[in-house]
C-alpha cells in the first residue's frame, strides 16, 4: 500500500553501504521511519529528499514492517539553515528534541506545524536560540509536563516572579523565593518571555530582542526542568553548549 504524506525529515541513519533509514515528523501521521534505499549515492532521485530538515511530500511504500521511501517533493530544504553552523545547531535542537519526545505513528498535527514553523522562522532569519527556547518550552505540555507559569508554584499568587524551582515546578515569588535554595533566578524579561511562550501562537510571530542575560537565564531554568523531569539526552544540546563558549 502507498501512503503520500507532508513531513519534514527529522534524522537520518546509514543503513549498509548506500541505504538511509529516514525518520519523517508528518502531518498525518506523526513519526514515521522508512528505508531509503540508494540514498547515499550522489546521483540518487532520493538523496536530496533525505537530508535532514527537509520539507515536503513523501510517498512511502508502508506494510507490516519498516516502509519504503519511494520518492518526495521538495517544498523547502531551508536552505539558509544548513549553510550556517549556528542555525544548523539550534534547527538539530529542535528536531531532536522533537524525536526523542515523540512515538512512532502517534497523530500530532499541531506539533507538526509548530516544528514547521520554528524552522520557517528560523529560515528566514528570526533569532534562533529565541525560537529553540520557545520550542523547548511548548514541547512541555506534549511530554506530559505543566509547569507553573501563571502563578507562584507555592502560594498561587499571581504576582512579579522573580526565580524559578525545578523543585517546586514552577515561578517563585519574592514571598516564597527564599524556601527553595537551588533556585535559579530570573529576572523580570526571563519571567515574563517564559510565560508568553507558554501561550504564545507561533504563526503570530514578529521580531523579538532579548538580552543575552534573559536568554541565559531561560536556558538554564528549562534545561533544569527537562533534566529533571525528562530524562531526555540531547547531543544537539551539548553542541549548542560548546558553541555558546566561543560566541564572544
Amino acid at each position: 500500500m502507498f501512503q503520500k504524506i507532508e513531513g519534514i525529515v527529522i534524522r537520518t541513519t546509514d543503513y549498509g553501504e548506500t541505504n538511509k533509514i529516514v525518520t519523517i515528523f508528518s502531518r498525518e501521521f506523526g513519526k514515521v521511519s522508512a528505508m531509503a534505499r540508494g540514498a547515499k549515492k550522489p546521483k540518487s532521485r532520493l538523496a536530496a529528499v533525505s537530508q535532514p530538515f527537509t520539507y515536503g511530500y513523501f510517498l512511502l511504500q508502508v506494510g507490516s514492517g519498516l516502509g519504503t521511501l519511494q520518492q518526495g517533493e521538495i517544498v523547502s530544504s531551508f536552505r539558509d539553515i544548513r549553510e550556517d553552523i549556528f542555525l544548523t545547531a539550534y534547527a538539530s535542537f529542535v528536531v531532536e528534541l522533537t524525536d526523542k519526545a515523540t512515538e512512532e505513528k502517534r497523530n500530532n498535527p499541531y506539533l507538526f506545524e509548530m516544528l514547521y514553523q520554528t524552522l520557517h522562522h528560523m529560515n528566514e532569519g528570526a533569532d534562533a536560540e529565541i525560537l529553540s527556547l520557545m520550542y523547548q518550552t511548548k514541547m512541555l505540555p506534549v511530554l506530559g509536563l505543566h509547569p507553573s507559569f501563571d502563578e507562584c508554584a507555592i502560594c498561587h499568587r499571581l504576582d512579579t516572579f522573580v526565580a524559578f524551582s525545578v523543585r517546586e515546578g514552577g515561578f517563585l515569588c519574592a514571598s516564597h523565593a527564599e524556601q527553595d535554595s537551588y533556585r535559579i533566578p530570573l529576572n523580570e524579561a526571563a519571567a515574563k518571555l517564559l510565560r508568553l511562550f507558554h501561550h504564545f501562537d507561533l504563526t503570530r510571530l514578529g521580531n523579538i530582542s532579548v538580552k543575552p542575560e534573559t536568554k541565559k537565564q531561560m536556558r538554564i531554568a528549562l534545561n533544569a526542568y527537562f533534566d529533571e523531569h525528562c530524562g531526555i539526552y540531547l547531543k544537539s544540546r551539548r553542541f549548542l553548549n560548546q558553541l555558546d563558549k566561543l560566541t564572544p
